[in-house]
């Protein structure tokens, strides 16, 4: 794709608010605009957002309940077996402390918590663990649950969706070209065979992308229109926080006016699905976080899986100082 188009973000802003949907090359353009159009293109993205979302912000919290010792070898990673980055690295945490995680959630405000663990696939032993759990957050609990566990079988899908899991996260982490240059162990095409199983078992399909990791700008977009045409109903986006020991340290592509453009783009692209600012928006945002609140309508809240996250009462602070409030109840 190449374009030159001149757009009038303000105007296309109410044709998707109208039923419209953008074409790839009116995507690019987003990511192609000049910096002088940024706030022009926020102000669109947020017209958008507002239409679907208000001035409400959902919070999301992680669990990292099993760390490191994973057998793929994702280059962005650090608890991919070819990284050497020195993080702690556990089996699974007990059912006490991923019942503890649920509870901090409530305390930071998050409506949503995710249990992450690292993994090709869950065992069966695994998978009775994390149920066991899920039962009891549901049961105690007005949290929405989340689960990260990697690859799933048709059985272990449906054993999530019986517990009670509402929404299942598997990224795309980046376009179909781009696939074999960060991981060679899996493929692209397995990664959205998952997607789709989380959501024939019937639960809300999450998937986003790690942003950063030598994709084009076409690609961006292709990344976005795929996340669409699988209609993931939650899209992370993040942007690559390249940790020492991991192949992909020292890189460094985005700056923060480029994090803004890819979060408008992902808002015109996928008008009503939740966008969320997720891992790596600290040092690559920077003092602009702020600004991605008009397009993003999500955030992840506290420490993420191996890097510190920013404070909760910062977030909270910005999120008041922006005029928008926290969804403190996600279901």
């Amino acid at each position: 794709m190449t374009t030159s188009v001149q757009l009038d973000w303000l105007k296309l802003a109410e044709q998707i608010v109208q039923g419209y949907s953008v074409t790839p090359e009116e995507a690019l353009a987003i990511l192609q605009s000049d910096d002088a159009e940024l706030l022009t293109v926020m102000q669109a993205s947020y017209r958008i957002r507002r239409e679907h979302y208000g001035n409400k912000v959902k919070l999301n919290m992680i669990v990292n309940a099993k760390s490191g010792m994973c057998p793929e070898d994702c280059g962005y990673c650090s608890q991919s077996i070819v990284s050497e980055a020195p993080i702690e690295k556990y089996a699974w945490l007990t059912k006490e402390k991923i019942l503890e995680g649920a509870r901090e959630s409530i305390r930071r405000k998050a409506g949503t918590y995710c249990i992450v663990a690292s993994g090709r696939r869950p065992s069966n032993r695994e998978m009775e663990h994390v149920v066991e759990a899920v039962k009891e957050i549901r049961a105690t609990t007005d949290l929405k649950v989340c689960c990260c566990l990697g690859f799933l079988s048709e059985q272990h899908a449906a054993e999530l969706a019986e517990a009670g899991v509402h929404r299942y996260n598997h990224n795309l982490n980046t376009s179909r070209d781009n696939y074999a240059n960060i991981t060679t162990t899996h493929t692209y095409d397995q990664r959205v065979d998952t997607v789709k199983q989380a959501a024939a078992s019937g639960m809300s399909p999450c998937s986003g992308a790690i942003f950063g990791m030598g994709e084009s700008l076409e690609e961006r977009v292709q990344i976005a229109f795929a996340l669409k045409e699988l209609d993931a109903d939650s899209i992370p986006c993040n942007f690559l926080n390249a940790i020492d020991g991991t192949p992909m340290e020292g890189r460094k592509e985005l700056t923060p006016r480029m994090c803004l453009k890819i979060l408008a783009m992902m808002r015109f692209v996928n008008p009503s699905k939740e966008i969320r600012i997720a891992g790596g928006r600290e040092v690559n945002l920077r003092s602009l976080q702020p600004l991605g609140l008009y397009a993003a309508n999500s955030i992840f809240i506290g420490d993420y899986l191996t890097t510190s996250g920013q404070a909760h009462a910062a977030d909270w602070g910005m999120i008041e100082d922006m005029g928008f409030e926290i969804e403190e109840c996600a279901l």
